[in-house]
């Protein structure tokens, strides 16, 4: 059964036309806890047919087919320059190359600590960056209260919203039914955040707005046409 969700996001279409438009409001009702496994420290060093070789926690490099698992990480997939792999759970992104991520903690933000953001002519943060490690066009709003999307834009990134939570969304033309998800991966320059809450509307929107489930893991600080998130 849905559950009515409070207005606080933006729903766009043409930036021309912005300040026409109704603000499409997302919101979360969340109940109970999650337990957080103990996080461990994982690399990615090396592909070769289809297997990965790992580092965890500083040991001995272990090359792992899709399936096989050690010391609980257990390897999803292993192509190009990256791999997948699950852990209590979630899945995360490795890429050659990159500095190890922690894994098994809930919310965490991996990479580099700060992001600089500067503004168009229209005053709009508008970075581009990925989701699950596929590229995407964000926008900055800070009214959201979780990252949005449109159904066409959650299509192409393959998520499966429609497995997601049911949630009501008040919009001006009346309440619509939108999908709440958890997307692995955010990731904005060098910085990546892990277990990020979303909502997925059927109303097509040009950009995916980066809302607070994103923009709370950061100290925000704006002066005048540049923005700064420094991560907490």
């Amino acid at each position: 059964m849905s559950q009515p969700v409070r207005t606080a996001s933006a729903a766009l279409e043409k930036p021309r036309r912005e300040s026409r438009l109704a603000r499409l409001a997302v919101g979360l009702l969340l109940a109970g806890d999650i337990a957080c496994a103990l996080a461990q420290q994982v690399s990615l060093v090396g592909l070769s047919s289809h297997r990965a070789l790992l580092v965890i926690d500083g040991g001995v490099p272990r090359f792992l087919s899709p399936g096989q698992s050690v010391n609980g990480v257990r390897l999803i997939s292993a192509q190009g320059d990256q791999a997948v792999i699950e852990t209590g759970g979630q899945q995360q992104i490795l890429r050659v190359g990159e500095a190890p991520v922690r894994v098994g903690g809930k919310g965490r933000v991996e990479g580099g600590s700060r992001i600089v953001l500067t503004a168009d002519a229209r005053g709009h943060f508008l970075p581009q960056g990925q989701i699950n490690g596929r590229a995407v066009q964000f926008m900055v709003d800070t009214g959201a209260t979780l990252v949005a999307m449109g159904e066409s834009e959650a299509e192409r990134l393959n998520l499966k919203f429609r497995d997601g939570q049911p949630v009501r969304i008040n919009t001006a033309n009346g309440t619509i039914t939108a999908y709440q998800i958890q997307l692995n991966a955010v990731r904005v320059g060098d910085v990546q955040v892990y277990d990020v809450a979303a909502v997925v509307s059927p109303q097509p929107m040009p950009y995916i707005l980066l809302g607070n489930s994103f923009l709370t893991r950061f100290q925000m600080q704006r002066l005048n046409d540049q923005m700064t998130l420094e991560k907490r």
